[in-house]
């Protein structure tokens, strides 16, 4: 059963502890393994990369081909029924237009001393976007890596992804056409991840990796970062809902559900401050597990991770939602926006009582692509910034040297660097 919380008992402060401490991680020690794949690519590169594919993938990539071509995609487009061609086409766009408003604005002003100050914006020559193989992938994942990083102008964008015995996602290749991937190669694994960083004779080397990926593609972005920028490393799904009684329980318990028939260690954690609608809840959650077509994953999430948390009123949920910095928050609340402006840590937020969270992970424009595992403590969504970086620019006139130039020196001569003074003082 799923865990039941009453923020007004006695031993609620620790028993809540463990909830926001818990680890839903992959319990797999998978360091070593990954490790081992990465080195063995970066000194063997397509040699590894063949025999890791044929190990795992069961592909031979010299008898089936290293790249699926352009008209192999193409195809898959055009073969895509039209009611769900209209439909990926339609979150391309809206993801398409809210990323192209975060592009940054250069900088270059003239400040008090008459120095000229500023910072120029420039995207990444390449990026790498993994994208998960076979039957269980994503197109939506494709759009929300892809799109942001032809929004930034990156030059080259790579998709790597594996196709286990051979076996292709045409919904995949139809969403990678849509977004612009320029090259799509059939490799995936941390054997991907460290030809993407490292570059081979099959496989150019980029910048910024980014897209999901099982605990070995995670853990090769985690050491491989360095080499190159990636998105984040993530863990599993979660959402949190915070919902009075006036709600209709069929809809938050299908709210709670869609993010755990993700993964058997996905959560879903509801707050309220209505006990009969708590009750409502978990029975119509019983209801629709009967019913639903991934029903034995959710089950599995549900009762392992998932919560069920009485507050006395909204407003102290808010403590606890920000402490557990949700991935997905959604306010299903007649005045969204009251307890919105005191919410700190959320990777997004969904306001309202028709705004579920599915929507934002297929059409409504933001990144679905967000921190878990607490992480929105510290960090955010990909962005379009993600895929590009910033050149900070200085320039100064005679005048402004003498103006700032004596400070420059008599902090290099406190900090024993006499080389550094005498660069700014020759000049004075």
């Amino acid at each position: 059963m799923p865990l039941r919380l009453d923020s007004a008992a006695p031993d609620f402060a620790g028993a809540f502890d463990l909830l926001v401490n818990a680890r839903r991680e992959a319990d797999e020690d998978v360091s070593r393994d990954v490790a081992a794949i990465v080195a063995r690519v970066r000194s063997e590169g397509d040699l590894a990369v063949r025999d890791y594919t044929q190990r795992f993938d069961r592909h031979d990539l010299d008898a089936g081909g290293w790249e699926i071509d352009r008209a192999t995609r193409r195809a898959a487009l055009d073969g895509l029924d039209n009611d769900l061609r209209a439909a990926l086409e339609l979150a391309a766009e809206r993801i398409t237009l809210y990323h192209a408003s975060q592009r940054p604005a250069d900088r270059d002003e003239i400040d008090a001393a008459g120095v000229r100050l500023g910072a120029r914006w420039r995207p990444v020559d390449a990026a790498g976007l993994y994208v998960p193989g076979g039957r269980a992938a994503y197109p939506s994942s494709v759009l929300m890596n892809a799109i942001p990083a032809k929004a930034a102008g990156v030059g080259r964008l790579t998709m790597v992804t594996p196709t286990p015995s051979g076996e292709i996602n045409p919904l995949v290749l139809a969403a990678a056409e849509i977004a612009g991937v320029d090259e799509v190669i059939r490799i995936g694994g941390a054997q991907a991840i460290a030809a993407l960083a490292y570059g081979t004779d099959k496989v150019k080397a980029v910048d910024v990796i980014v897209g999901p990926g099982n605990a070995w593609v995670a853990e090769a972005k985690r050491q491989l970062f360095g080499v190159v920028g990636i998105d984040m490393v993530a863990g599993p799904s979660e959402i949190v809902v915070v919902a009075d009684g006036a709600n209709d329980p069929v809809w938050i318990a299908a709210d709670l559900l869609s993010q755990a028939e993700h993964d058997p260690t996905s959560q879903s954690i509801l707050f309220t401050d209505d006990a009969a609608f708590a009750d409502a809840v978990a029975a119509e959650i019983e209801a629709q597990l009967a019913r639903l077509a991934t029903g034995v994953t959710a089950r599995t999430a549900w009762e392992a991770n998932g919560a069920i948390i009485l507050v006395p009123t909204l407003d102290a949920a808010l403590p606890l939602v920000d402490r557990l910095a949700p991935e997905h928050l959604e306010l299903a609340v007649a005045d969204p926006d009251a307890l919105f402006d005191r919410v700190r840590h959320a990777g997004s937020a969904f306001l309202g009582r028709h705004t579920p969270e599915a929507v934002g992970d297929y059409v409504a424009g933001p990144n679905h692509v967000l921190p878990t595992g607490r992480r929105a403590r510290f960090s955010s969504g990909l962005s379009v910034l993600d895929f590009m970086k910033r050149t900070s620019f200085i320039a100064c006139t005679p005048a402004s040297l003498r103006a700032i130039g004596p400070a420059a020196v008599a902090l290099a001569h406190a900090e024993g660097l006499p080389a550094h003074a005498a660069s700014v003082a020759v000049r004075l």
